[in-house]
């Protein structure tokens, strides 16, 4: 069961993903970021992610370092798609892992509704449809890593817990606590050592790497901490929406996590996000709280493990998976207009291949996924953060209806913009697709 149920939710991810992205649905411009940083270790070369600005390092923004393992098959199959599918296969390796582990430890009634309430959580869902992100890698080694620590494998709980320090810099924080849970557990040797490793980690990145790659000589997001007001003041926005994102957090697995060592792990996630002054860190959207689901699913099967009576709640963990699913990006592959085509997705796969394969192109985040691929891509907000190479960009291709703030008129920004004289390629349905003459 654990196996086919796997297949099934990578199944249904890979096809959600690959529909969205068919359907020019856009969720932001993060897909084409790693596909540039992709593509740069593909080709055994930095990764350079013009989108963030020219010429700009992406290790310089967040270290995930662990993304250079999607490369090889980067390499095979250059794509867009190739990114969606691998963040499928990995989140779907998490459900395998948590699945397997639920039904040995829970029971085979308690552990299939808690593999089922894990496969359609709004943690993965809301991560399936924001796109490719980092954190896809963290999913699967954070389920790999509780495994090892229900079944006292301690040299396994490190093992996995240590790659988590690649997926990006906050992880530090979580290996520090998974290391101080191991400590009470009565592992002080290995506790510590890996509490010391996330310490360490943390702050060489933070401090060090990230400063010394960033062209601005800092950690762009430490700004974001408490914002211009402060840590108190910013924890304190929004209480009723922090307060719910944790409740439902705990809620899809029956309050059961609660039970074990193991929920402690969520604490440096839900610190980072409530202190940061960005609302969307704030809720359940997104793919913030991918993370936490692996987490506390693996709490809840730890706390079934301890206090056998306590598996009925295995019941109202479903429930909750199930009644939030309908207000979740998973439902959609049950509604027909989903398979479908829109009008305007056609009209902009013509506009897009309008624009040459190789061509450098200045563009917004209604197509810059479906651009990254095949041409050097950049986005409007930050093309003038550095030079640009003589004739530079080729063309400029805006999407008016997507509501990303674009400019009126591509030929006009254009000129302004980059100086030439530019021509209207396109002007229809929304496109406008503006070439340097």
């Amino acid at each position: 069961m654990p196996s086919l149920w796997a297949l099934l939710c990578t199944a249904a991810y890979t096809t959600l993903s690959l529909l969205r992205f068919r359907r020019f649905d856009p969720t932001s411009w993060d897909n084409a970021i790693f596909e540039q940083a992709i593509r740069g270790y593909a080709h055994l070369g930095l990764p350079i992610v013009d989108i963030k600005g020219p010429g700009f390092n992406i290790l310089g923004d967040h270290f995930s370092p662990i993304t250079a393992l999607v490369a090889p098959f980067y390499r095979l199959w250059p794509s867009a798609q190739t990114l969606l599918v691998a963040q499928a296969v990995l989140i779907g390796v998490s459900v395998l892992v948590v699945s397997r582990l639920a039904v040995r430890h829970a029971g085979p009634w308690a552990g299939a509704m808690l593999a089922v309430a894990y496969g359609i959580s709004f943690g993965i869902s809301a991560a399936v449809q924001s796109d490719f992100h980092e954190v896809a890698f963290g999913a699967p080694l954070l389920a790999l890593a509780g495994s090892a620590y229900l079944d006292r494998r301690w040299n396994a709980v490190v093992g996995w817990s240590l790659p988590l320090l690649l997926v990006k810099e906050d992880m530090g924080a979580t290996v520090l606590v998974i290391g101080l849970v191991l400590m009470l557990a009565g592992e002080r040797r290995r506790g510590t050592l890996l509490a010391a490793a996330g310490v360490v980690s943390a702050a060489l990145v933070v401090l060090v790497v990230l400063p010394s790659v960033n062209p601005g000589g800092v950690y762009d997001y430490a700004s974001s901490v408490g914002g211009d007001r402060g840590v108190v003041a910013t924890l304190l926005d929004e209480p009723g929406r922090k307060a719910l994102t944790v409740l439902v957090t705990l809620a899809v697995t029956g309050l059961a996590a609660l039970g074990s060592p193991w929920v402690l792990l969520v604490l440096p996630t839900f610190a980072w996000r409530f202190v940061g002054d960005n609302p969307y860190y704030w809720g359940t959207d997104w793919h913030y709280s991918l993370l936490l689901m692996p987490i506390v699913f693996v709490a809840a099967v730890d706390t079934m493990r301890r206090y056998p009576p306590v598996r009925w709640t295995a019941v109202p963990a479903l429930v909750v998976s199930l009644a939030l699913l309908p207000s979740t990006p998973l439902w959609a592959l049950t509604r027909g207009e989903t398979y479908e085509v829109p009008d305007r997705a056609a009209v902009a796969q013509r506009v897009v291949d309008m624009v040459p394969d190789g061509a450098s192109v200045v563009t917004d985040i209604g197509v810059i996924t479906h651009l990254a691929t095949d041409h050097d891509v950049y986005w409007l907000g930050t093309v003038g953060t550095a030079p640009l190479p003589d004739g530079e960009p080729e063309y400029v291709l805006l999407d008016q209806w997507a509501g990303v703030g674009s400019p009126p008129d591509a030929r006009t920004w254009a000129e302004q913009t980059f100086g030439g004289t530019w021509v209207t390629v396109w002007d229809a349905d929304g496109y406008q697709l503006a070439r340097r003459a």
